[in-house]
């Protein structure tokens, strides 16, 4: 086996360990709530979530395609190990930002790990950037999502008061708890049709770097399968420490709340992937749907003291992610020869 080909692999294999932990990262934001309200247990929940995540990973292949085109020139670049080289640095760098978050429990966002370890690697090798696909694509959704996840819940949740304003508390609270059995399947679907398609993008770009695949040709079924289901197996592992924050540290949830957040956040998830094939962050989306849905208890309800540390994760991610990369590939640009 030449080098080339084992780099290949090696990149195949990084990406789909970056998928893996994806999973168990994310996990919680598919079923924290429907876990915090008892409506769930959390066996049958991760085993729900991460079926799902399989299936939702089938319905579409955009949010690859966006990622794949966020470094531009891969053709163009001599050497095939110098070009996996980029693409393994932009990987690490989001596999450490990742597995530091999920140690201590801050739920940022994987998506823009990733995009982060793509502009940081990218930046370090002079490979171009396509800034106007990241603008696009990345910097307005990643505004634009979050809050349409706390307006949409908020108005969702402020409906359900008004609807159910004459019902018994404990009549809407065990119908709610049913509900989110849907709720929460809604969102593991979404969560897969985001996510596992940017791992996709990913293989797609360490294929391309390697000569094994053309820019313009259809994604192969084989990393659509590998994708979706390292997602799954990742998501079934679980993510128990980011589960406290978003199900309990942020706002204590009853059913409805956690109905109203969970429908909100899927719908955002699968405008943007379908309808826009923006990379957009599943935790961003939950997160601020859960701020949403429990700012209408009343605003002093939300734990803003915990809100605005995940805030300030979520603003660091890409460049936290994109610093590492940037090292990971000046270390690996200097042992590994044909750069």
């Amino acid at each position: 086996m030449d080098l080339t080909l084992a780099l290949v692999i090696g990149t195949v294999a990084i990406a789909l360990f970056f998928d893996y932990t994806n999973g168990f990262h994310d996990a919680a934001n598919a079923i924290a709530t429907s876990v915090s309200t008892r409506a769930l247990t959390p066996r049958i929940a991760l085993a729900m979530a991460a079926v799902l995540n399989f299936v939702g990973a089938l319905l579409g292949v955009e949010v690859a395609k966006t990622i794949k085109d966020i470094l531009t020139g891969f053709d163009t670049i001599d050497s095939a190990n110098h070009a996996l080289t980029i693409v393994a640095s932009a990987l690490v760098g989001a596999i450490t930002w990742n597995l530091i978050t999920w140690y201590f429990g801050i739920p940022s966002s994987s998506s823009h790990a990733l995009i982060g370890g793509l502009i940081g690697a990218g930046l370090a090798s002079g490979v171009a950037v396509d800034w106007d696909k990241v603008v696009e694509k990345v910097a307005i959704p990643m505004v634009v999502s979050p809050l349409l996840g706390f307006t949409g819940a908020f108005l969702v949740m402020t409906a359900i008061m008004w609807i159910f304003r004459r019902a018994r508390p404990h009549t809407v609270n065990r119908g709610f708890r049913l509900s989110q059995t849907v709720s929460a399947a809604m969102l593991s679907l979404g969560h897969g049709l985001q996510d596992a398609q940017k791992t996709m993008g990913v293989i797609l770009l360490a294929l391309i770097a390697g000569g094994e695949h053309a820019s313009n040709d259809d994604i192969p079924l084989w990393v659509i399968i590998a994708a979706a289901t390292a997602i799954s197996l990742g998501t079934f592992s679980g993510g128990m420490r980011i589960m406290r924050t978003m199900g309990r540290r942020i706002i204590a949830l009853d059913p409805p709340r956690g109905f109203a957040a969970e429908v909100t956040a899927s719908f955002v998830l699968y405008f943007m992937a379908i309808g826009q094939g923006a990379p957009v962050s599943t935790t961003h989306t939950m997160t601020s749907s859960v701020m949403g849905a429990g700012a209408t208890k009343r605003f002093s309800a939300v734990r803003w003291g915990v809100a605005r540390n995940i805030v300030t994760a979520w603003i660091i991610t890409i460049p936290a992610a994109a610093l590492v990369a940037a090292l990971v590939y000046g270390i690996i640009h200097v042992l590994v020869p044909g750069n």
